[in-house]
Formats: C-alpha cells, structure tokens, sequence
C-alpha cells in the first residue's frame, strides 16, 4: 500500500493510494478532489479497491455473514468510487446488494428491508466538494466505532486483505420507493402544515420533499433540484449560511417550519415560524418533552455539544426521564443510545436517533421531520416559536470550526484539556467566574458558575476543532465566554482561522 503518491503519475495510475488520515474515529472521509481542483488527492480509486478488499477482510473477520448494502450519495464522483469500493468487497467474497443512488438512512433502512447485516455508504455527507468517503457497519442499526476503524486501517495499510471466492453482485431495485413509503407510513397529518424544504442541491432532495408532502405537508421546494457542484453553498444544516437561505424563504412565504437536510439525508435543521434558527440541541429537547408524555421514564443521550437545559428541564423531570452527555459522534450516540435502552439519542449537529417505537435507531433526518409534524400535529394551538419558547431561556453559539490538521489536532486538544483541568484545580476564573465541573469525556467541556459552559473538542471527520459555547444569561456572556476559549486557543500556532465566529 503507498501512502506518499503524486497524480497524473505511472504509479497513481497504477498502485493503490490511501493516506491514513482517511480512517477516522467511525467513518472514513478523504479528498478525492474534483475536475478544476488544485489540492493533492489523499487516495485512488485502486485505494478505495484496497479499502473493500479490507473491510471484506473484517466482515469475514468479525464472523458476519458475506453480504453487504452499498450505495452512493449525489456527487460527480460518488458512483465510481462505489463501483471501485464493489469490486473490493467482491475480491473479498462479499455478495454486493447495490441500491443505487441513496440517503444514508436509505442504506441502513435497506438493511432491514433486505435483511442483510452489513452496509457500507458512499458519502462525505457535508463536506464540501471534492470530498469521499464511507459510512460502514456489520450490526444494524450501528455503524463503526474506533475499534473497527481501527483494525479495518491496520488491514489496508499493512496489505492484509485476503482474496475469497464467493463474492457477487445484485442490483437491488425499488428500495428508494420502499423506503419513502415508510417514512410516510399512515401519518396523514390533519393539521394545515406549510414547510420550506431546503436541500443544498444534495441527495436528499430526491427524498424529502416526496416523502413530506405524502405525510400531508404543502411543501415549499428550496435548492432541491440536485446538482453535485453545491452552487449556492454544502448542504449541511449547521451551516449558518443554510439558515440564513431558509429564513428568508420562510419569511417571505409565511410558512408554519423551515426544514433543512444534509448531503446525505441523516440530518436535519429547524427554522421557526418567525425565521429564527433553532439549533438541533434546543430541536432535541422540544422533542424529548413530546415523547415524554407519552413514555414516561424515558432515557436519551445527548452529545456534549448540546445544550444543558436536558439536565434540569422541569418537564422532563416530571416524567421521570434521565438524560446522559456522551461522546460526539454519529456512531458514538448510536451506539449509547442503544447500550442503554434510550428512547432517543440527540447530537447538536441535527443528526436524531430515534429508537423503536418511534424509529429503527439509525440517524435520519426525514425520520426527524416526521417527529417534528407529529409533535406540531399534538399542539394544535402552538407554533414552533411557541415551543420553543416554552422551553427554559438560555443563549448559545452556532458550532464554530478553527483549522487544525488531522495529525495535530488531538494532541492539540490534549494540552488544552490540560491546560481547563489546571485552570479547575487552581480555582483560576474565566469569564469572571470560577470552573465548577471540567467533563473530558470528548474534548472538554468546562461548567461555570451559575451554569454557562463552553467546549473545545477535535472534529471527527475533518481537519478542525470544534468550539461550542451556551449561557442561560446573555448573548454577551457567550460573547464572553467565546473570547476567554480563543485566548485559550491563540496560545497554540497550529490552530488556523474559523470557519464562522459569533
């Protein structure tokens, strides 16, 4: 296996290529690049053939069955890089179960449907352009956490990919059809529900707006039409620039929700009657209080991203839920969620996990529309702004992104958990208060007195860290807040600019 090749060389063209920065900590992302691009691809198509030889390898390894789910999401290179990927795990033995052109929701639905264990995505989800990568999993319904990751990048790296006879391939036809008739089920909604559908030109508007307006919605079409450019910005329901885009259309159209999905369908953001951004966290706990009423007792699992409101909320206290912060990640929730029994797992990022009865226990961002209509559908007299509104006060940011590489990031990260976890210690304050509770299971996550907290975690799937910052104060306090963490950060060089500020 080389990791060191140039393009538009013999060896590019005929060896394989993958750098190992590609294996992250439950999915693999790489750039692969695109026609007009000036950055160096990180792997080759004859890489991502080593990559399904290498999880063939695993699958046989972890003594699953020989079949596996593919499929790709819309970009101008997505199909060649699963068809290389196909003939890996063929290589492997694996029988290939191809559904085509698919949400990654769509994919794990497909595992039910077909009844097979394994499945591997083709997606970047929300990077930009230019970006690969794979989504992998042998357990329905979770997905790769560090230790597959792990061994499946010692596999392709060290060339430990084993060759089996038995490998073969199925177009499997009518799966999207199948899943968009779950999504919309027998809900058919009686209340008068008007919604902007954003989709960034990604995958998910060859989904969502069929699969909403089944449901009983009058669907207001946004970027829906699909063009793997991205032209007017990446479909991904943090971007501040999405909800911007869909405020305005919101407003202008007088619509009741403004719903916005990523590239890949597994996520989903909310704007509100009045044009107001609700982040996924605030979306999560609107949601966990619905459910509530209904399975009292009920746990959830919320990524340390998310807002603290889930620990003391009186509603949720009132039915007798209990609520866990744990590590960010779609696979890491995933997993908890269904460790511990949850009715729900909520990541800030918009990606909801609603486990039986409610869903299947994968990520899917129609999944969490759907949640979102029926909880409108059960408050008759309230809008989303009311909702939201009942909820408890507190101010937070957007997720914020400063540059880091991916083999700096960590052990930049590891001295700044250090440097919160002394600042505790020695009593010092920040913000003009002193640090009560330092949590260090993903980044850090430092508590201030009177509740305001910030986090300072590395992003798992691109080369950044990730701040995040909430206070049931003010805006200013975050403000405050925000600027004690970039003093923080201005004492490490390898940390680059932001991708938005507050």
């Amino acid at each position: 296996m080389r990791t060191d090749l140039q393009p538009n060389t013999w060896d590019y063209e005929t060896e394989a290529f993958v750098t190992p920065t590609g294996f992250r900590e439950y999915d693999a992302r790489w750039w692969f690049g695109h026609p007009g691009s000036d950055k160096p691809p990180q792997i080759n198509l004859y890489g991502i053939q080593a990559l399904g030889l290498g999880l063939g390898t695993l699958i046989h390894e972890l003594g699953k069955a020989p079949q596996i789910v593919t499929g790709h999401d819309f970009r101008g290179y997505s199909l060649s890089v699963k068809q290389a990927l196909e003939v890996g795990l063929m290589q492997a033995g694996i029988e290939v179960h191809d559904i085509g052109l698919a949400l990654s929701p769509t994919a794990y639905f497909a595992q039910f449907h077909l009844d097979i264990g394994s499945v591997a995505m083709v997606t970047a989800s929300h990077n930009s352009n230019g970006w690969t990568g794979v989504k992998m999993g042998v357990e329905r319904p979770l997905t790769f956490g560090p230790k597959e990751m792990t061994r499946l990048k010692e596999i392709v790296l060290n060339d430990e990919g084993v060759a089996r006879p038995g490998g073969g391939y199925v177009r499997e036809k009518g799966v999207a059809d199948a899943y968009k008739a779950e999504l919309a089920g027998s809900l058919s909604l009686k209340r008068k529900i008007k919604a902007v559908v954003a989709c960034g030109n990604g995958t998910a508007g060859a989904f969502a707006p069929e699969a909403l307006e089944a449901m009983g919605v009058e669907v207001i079409a946004m970027d829906c039409e699909l063009d793997h450019t991205f032209p007017k910005y990446n479909p991904n329901p943090e971007d501040m620039k999405m909800l911007h885009a869909l405020s305005d259309r919101v407003k202008e159209t007088g619509a009741d929700i403004g719903l916005a999905f990523d590239g890949d369908g597994d996520r989903c953001g909310v704007v509100d009657n009045t044009g107001e951004e609700i982040f996924a966290d605030k979306v999560g706990l609107m949601l966990a209080r619905d459910l509530s009423e209904r399975h009292k007792g009920a746990k959830f699992v919320v990524d340390v991203k998310s807002t603290g409101l889930f620990a003391i909320d009186p509603v949720l206290k009132a039915n007798g839920c209990e609520t866990e912060y744990w590590k960010t990640g779609h696979s890491y929730i995933k997993r908890r969620a269904n460790e511990l029994g949850a009715l729900a797992g909520f990541e800030k990022s918009g990606h909801f996990f609603l486990q039986p009865p409610v869903g299947r226990g994968y990520d899917d961002g129609i999944v969490a529309a759907r949640c979102i209509l029926e909880m409108l559908e059960r408050n008759p007299g309230k809008t989303v702004a009311d909702l939201k509104n009942d909820l408890p006060v507190s101010y937070g940011s957007p997720t914020m992104s400063p540059a880091c590489s991916d083999e700096e990031k960590y052990d930049v990260v590891d001295r700044i958990v250090a440097a919160f976890q002394k600042r505790h210690a020695d009593g010092a304050q920040l913000a003009g208060r002193t640090i009560i509770d330092v949590n260090t299971v993903n980044g850090v996550r430092f508590t201030l007195e009177g509740g305001a907290w910030g986090l300072v975690r590395a992003s798992s799937n691109t080369p950044n860290l990730v701040i995040v910052v909430e206070s049931p104060d003010s805006k200013e306090d975050v403000k405050a807040i925000f600027t004690a963490i970039k003093d923080e950060l201005a004492q490490h060089p390898e940390i680059g600019a932001f991708d938005q500020e507050l």
